[in-house]
């Protein structure tokens, strides 16, 4: 009796499509389709952010809001290269349930303030396809994915200890609840915010704030370095350009009013917090390895 084997699937070079800890096809493709609109959008946010009115989907002022927009993306754009780099699940897990929350806050603000977009535009077009479609994919891709990871670190991983994730986690519960707020009741905060916000822009911002909220709470149930060691490198390039935002559209900030000087103490500590923990953990690794 001759026993055959079930043929294995073609998978492309770096990818494991098999065993424990795997990143699902789906999932790859899927950071794989959203990689260039993030590009695109860094550009015309980041670098063209007082031409919204005409190469954007709707008008963005004062352009410190679309640049900060648009340096969620820079960290998006890292993360999903990671998504399609990186052989385990594990390692990117934690950055989904962000970009599911994000993904459909941004959506729902579409609808939303549906009068205030340049419809016919290409970028009107891109972006409500965009936020109509992701929501959903990303949920489908998390929810067949989410139970590859067995929770066990990796031959060389190391342990944050609690005093460190809660500092972390802290910082991302602050974050969420801002993010959530701002989204929900978005004139609470007209008269006093660091910026000037419209409706949309108040909700755009809200959803900004709940990507390193959602990430961050789950260092509260997973202490894995290596779970987070791509996370964190993706929202210090986030910080990096909120930065550069400050340094480049930081006119656009009300310093009349309180929450200016706070907000930009809050940026600058949180690159400060992020980065001496990012450092000290992989330091803490090396030595590990050498031992």
């Amino acid at each position: 009796m001759t026993t055959r084997t079930a043929p294995r699937r073609p998978s492309l070079p770096g990818w494991r499509n098999d065993g424990p800890d795997r990143i699902r096809p789906l999932t790859r493709w899927t950071a794989i389709a959203v990689l260039p609109f993030l590009v695109a959008a860094v550009v015309l946010l980041y670098a063209l952010a007082s031409e919204t009115e005409t190469l954007f989907a709707w008008t963005i002022e004062p352009p410190f809001t679309a640049m900060l927009l648009g340096s969620a993306y820079v960290g998006g754009i890292w993360y999903f290269a990671q998504v399609v780099v990186q052989d385990r699940w594990h390692r990117v897990k934690y950055g989904f349930p962000a970009v599911v929350a994000f993904a459909t806050l941004l959506g729902a603000a579409t609808l939303v303030h549906w009068d205030r977009f340049h419809f016919g535009h290409i970028s009107f077009i891109t972006w409500a396809t965009l936020y109509l479609v992701t929501p959903v994919l990303t949920l489908v891709a998390l929810a067949r994915n989410w139970r590859e990871d067995d929770g066990r670190p990796e031959r060389r991983d190391g342990t944050l200890p609690l005093a460190v994730r809660l500092v972390l986690a802290a910082i991302g519960a602050a974050a969420l609840l801002t993010g959530l707020t701002l989204f929900a009741f978005p004139a609470l905060f007209a008269e006093i915010w660091a910026w000037d916000l419209t409706p949309l822009t108040s909700r755009i911002v809200g959803g900004v704030l709940t990507l390193p909220g959602v990430v961050n709470l789950w260092l509260l149930v997973d202490a894995r370095w290596t779970a987070f060691r791509w996370m964190l490198q993706a929202e210090l390039a986030s910080l990096v350009f909120m930065v550069g935002a400050v340094l480049f559209a930081g006119g656009d900030l009300r310093w009349d009013r309180p929450l200016a000087p706070i907000f930009v103490a809050l940026i600058l500590g949180a690159l400060v917090v992020y980065l001496a923990v990012y450092v000290w953990a992989e330091r803490r690794l090396g030595r590990s390895a050498r031992d």
